[in-house]
């Protein structure tokens, strides 16, 4: 069996990778074979975010606990919250050939690449520095203050778009989701990870 594929996908807040990636998971194909690697989080849930689904919501002292322990393949703090991503469950799905898509930071991103998974990473952007501030103003889940701040971030996570194999502008949805669809569908057929399959049925 071949391994699965971890698809990183990283992108400021208010860039549309949440709505992107649910679309993709709910228009999932027996071919794409992906699921959503669930993070866990010490900030707060949200309005419509169910516990296990969109994260797994956990105090502050447990992720520490964690930490301690080497649970986790990746963890970054952001704002003032902890993320992070369970090596086990990681490394179990992509072992039984399934493939992952993990939302993640560049941060985190970088820890990953120093690991032997094999991994996809992909960056997604607005169209515009305006276009992202109209976006974050329309979540309407911060204030001000934050909001600002968020801007400011994304302009330091631009700076690492060289470290990315893919790029996807979200200016237009669908495009954007057929973007997606295509990269990870691409990666599949590579030759790289038929190669089993091929020697197998050449020497059988």
């Amino acid at each position: 069996m071949n391994k699965g594929i971890l698809y990183i996908i990283s992108a400021p807040s208010g860039t549309g990778k949440s709505t992107l990636i649910n679309s993709l998971i709910q228009k999932n194909t027996s071919f794409l074979n992906i699921h959503m690697s669930i993070s866990y989080t010490t900030r707060n849930i949200r309005p419509g975010e169910i516990n296990g689904k969109h994260y797994y919501f956990i105090p502050i002292s447990n992720f520490k606990k964690m930490i301690e322990k080497k649970v986790f393949l990746e963890y970054t703090q952001t704002f003032n919250h902890y993320y992070g991503s369970s090596k086990q469950s990681i490394e179990s799905a992509l072992n039984n050939g399934i493939n992952l898509i993990l939302n993640i930071d560049w941060k985190g991103a970088q820890q990953i690449r120093n690991t032997s998974i094999k991994t996809c990473s992909i960056f997604l952007l607005p169209p515009s520095k305006k276009e992202l501030e109209r976006r974050l103003r329309n979540r309407n889940l911060d204030n001000e203050k934050m909001i600002i701040k968020r801007i400011k971030y994304a302009m330091d996570e631009v700076k690492h778009l060289e470290e990315y194999d893919y790029l996807i502008i979200n200016d237009n949805f669908n495009s954007a989701l057929n973007n997606l669809k295509h990269i990870i569908c691409a990666e599949k057929l590579k030759i790289l990870h038929k190669k089993p399959i091929i020697i197998n049925k050449l020497i059988n």
